[in-house]
């Protein structure tokens, strides 16, 4: 698998088919693996706190923002494609509705994550889904993994936001027996019909950023991530040059 470094994080160089196919590989072969997905704010965040010993410690890292692949772009070292990981999540859940998997939910507020969890069976009847909410502490995570563990997982879905389940996973993958431990922060709100993606012509047009400030303008602080870690890609182009 090709590695692609943007601004100190190795992004896989692979489209949606291969890193599906990775995730099927590892599930098959009962391998445990971490993914996790970086957009533009989450990798310039990783810049500014020096996160790279944990960002880095994945087994995939994939580009879940437009952002990111035009910093590939400017620096000559082109990502093949977005890889958005909601659209990956989706994925993985149809696969293990066709052959009968178990997927494990661990995020959102309790009666959401039930929500999401009530839905995916219905909707996928094959699916075994187990769940536990985002918020426990820190001395209860041994009984997270146990519940993991007896779940016989064969996916993680871990929705903390970043950096947060970047690092729970990192502290507790070894704890874990199997499964793909993926980093995917609002995908539960979403599965329970919360936290809506963007219309189809916002995400054609990579400006599903956009579509989120308009409907939430107080994020304007976190999406000025994205013309920092841009400049600061030119910045660094040049600097290099």
């Amino acid at each position: 698998m090709q590695k692609i470094n943007i601004r100190g994080v190795e992004f896989s160089n692979v489209d949606m088919r291969e890193t599906l196919e990775f995730v099927k590989k590892n599930i098959e072969d009962k391998n445990k693996a971490a993914i996790y997905t970086l957009n533009a704010e989450i990798t310039q965040n990783c810049i500014d706190d020096n996160l790279f010993y944990l960002i880095n410690s994945a087994d995939m890292i994939i580009p879940d923002g437009a952002g990111v692949v035009l910093a590939s772009r400017i620096l000559k070292t082109p990502l093949k494609e977005k890889v958005a990981g909601i659209d990956l999540a989706y994925n993985i859940i149809d696969y293990l509705g066709e052959s009968g998997g178990v997927l494990f939910l661990l995020g959102a507020k309790p009666e959401i994550v039930e929500k999401a969890a009530d839905n995916l069976c219905k909707k996928h009847k094959n699916l075994k889904v187990f769940y536990n909410d985002g918020y426990f502490k820190p001395e209860e995570n041994k009984k997270i993994t146990d519940k993991i563990n007896e779940s016989e997982a064969d996916a993680v879905f871990v929705c903390l936001g970043a950096p947060n389940q970047e690092k729970w996973i990192y502290e507790n993958k070894a704890g874990i027996n199997k499964g793909v431990l993926i980093g995917l922060g609002g995908t539960i709100d979403n599965i329970a019909g919360f936290n809506k993606r963007a219309p189809g012509i916002f995400i054609k047009l990579n400006l599903e950023w956009f579509y989120r400030l308009i409907k939430n303008p107080r994020r304007i602080k976190r999406f000025m991530k994205l013309p920092k870690f841009i400049f600061g890609t030119y910045f660094s182009k040049n600097k290099k040059g």
